[in-house]
């Protein structure tokens, strides 16, 4: 029987093999799993927005409410992210079929789950044991690669890997109900890693009664976004996760964005307008129109 432990060698010794491993029997489901995540990703959604495992991730109580009651005030995915996650998609579907290829049992593949009447989709199941597949840049993948990632879970990965396992208590596909695993590959690179997770019960159970507390709120709550000090005159930015969020203007309509060398930071104060070597860094609105002043 084969063992999770050895899923990642496996992989890279069946990418080396020269004769026709890749069969197919494997193309054909590679290119089915590749087509119906990227119908999720790109098609219409027709559903309403609700909570699900894999929002289960620490949030600001304001940006959570605004995801399930007013979605349309959510930024646009930008051209360049929509390809980005696509792509990711496409790579995460690559590697479920690299584990079927080099001899692994994988079942499970996006079932259904419910945990505390919260919805979810796994990736799959490898050897008895939920894994979630997970594609990176390259400064990311060393969080999964080094294990910092269990210190420092800005996306709520490991949240959402306790939600499938409270889900899958009862399930006798998952024989491994104590940890699961994230399988994390560099998008640039292509180096994969596995990251085991041990399961938290107790702290899923509590986030999932505190976000549907929120959610039944009728307005909104206060903001929680973190902060951290840019600089040293006195400007203040959202922390990497408050960030992303597609709701960070509902929390700080004053919001300011400036475009650095390494991305776009997002002040909460300006005290001193930021500068680099050739003169005052771009400022750009929410509509990313750039701001003369």
């Amino acid at each position: 029987m084969t063992s999770i432990h050895t899923l990642v060698p496996d992989i890279q010794e069946t990418i080396s093999k020269k004769d026709g491993w890749f069969t197919t029997e494997l193309a054909n489901s590679l290119a089915t799993d590749i087509s119906l995540r990227l119908q999720e990703h790109l098609g219409e959604k027709k559903q309403k927005p609700r909570l699900r495992l894999s929002g289960m991730g620490p949030k600001c109580p304001k940006q959570l409410w605004h995801s399930i009651h007013t979605p349309e005030l959510a930024e646009p995915l930008s051209p360049s992210a929509e390809l980005k996650y696509s792509y990711g998609h496409v790579l995460e579907a690559l590697l479920v079929t690299l584990a079927k290829a080099s001899g692994h049992e994988v079942t499970g593949e996006q079932d259904e789950v419910i945990a505390d009447g919260i919805t979810g989709h796994r990736d799959c199941i490898i050897d008895g044991c939920i894994v979630d597949v997970k594609s990176a840049s390259s400064l990311s993948y060393l969080k999964f690669k080094s294990g910092s990632i269990g210190q420092n879970d800005d996306f709520g990965y490991l949240d959402q890997l306790d939600g499938y396992l409270l889900a899958s208590v009862q399930d006798n596909l998952v024989r491994v109900k104590d940890r699961a695993y994230l399988l994390a590959i560099d998008k640039t690179l292509g180096h994969i890693c596995l990251y085991e997770h041990q399961f938290r019960e107790r702290s899923i159970r509590e986030r999932i009664s505190k976000y549907k507390q929120i959610v039944a709120l009728g307005s909104p709550p206060q903001c929680e976004c973190e902060t951290i000090n840019e600089g040293e005159a006195g400007n203040v930015r959202l922390d990497t996760r408050a960030s992303y969020s597609p709701f960070k203007y509902c929390c700080c309509p004053s919001l300011r964005t400036f475009l650095y060398s390494n991305g776009p930071r997002y002040l909460t104060k300006v005290v001193k307008r930021p500068w680099n070597k050739d003169g005052p860094i771009t400022e750009v609105d929410k509509f990313g129109k750039i701001v003369y002043n």
